[in-house]
């Protein structure tokens, strides 16, 4: 099956409260902000996407990239797609600045963790 680009969205998201390096929260919050300003109606008028079923020719491809790629759940980051088949790559990138520790929030150093994502919508025609 031949399978065509259909838009790639890119974003950031940050967590100010990166507990023990986790880099999941920003990915995620990268992943939500790439996709929430989108209407793809070009899925169901250009490419045919109408029923349930068709979402099976969607194919969503997330790169991610992160200061601590190893401190990733893939798991959690995949299930902020909601449609098609889904696909994830975790790259180094990202970056880290100085924040401020509060304690009281679980906070275990002051490092504020921001990564990327590039969010691809391919269709299989």
């Amino acid at each position: 099956m031949n399978e065509q680009r259909f838009i790639v969205q890119l974003a950031m998201g940050t967590d100010q409260h990166g507990h023990n390096d986790e880099c999941t929260n920003a990915a995620i919050k990268a992943v939500k902000n790439a996709i929430a300003n989108n209407c793809l109606c070009g899925l169901s008028e250009i490419c045919k996407i109408i029923e349930p079923a068709d979402l099976s020719r969607m194919k969503v491809h997330i790169k991610i990239g992160a200061p601590y790629p190893e401190n990733i759940n893939e798991k959690k980051i995949l299930k902020a797609i909601p449609f098609g088949e889904k696909s994830l790559e975790v790259v180094k990138g990202g970056l880290i600045t100085q924040g401020i520790m509060i304690k009281e929030l679980g906070d275990t150093s002051d490092k504020i963790i921001i990564c990327n994502a590039a969010v691809t919508v391919s269709v299989k025609s």
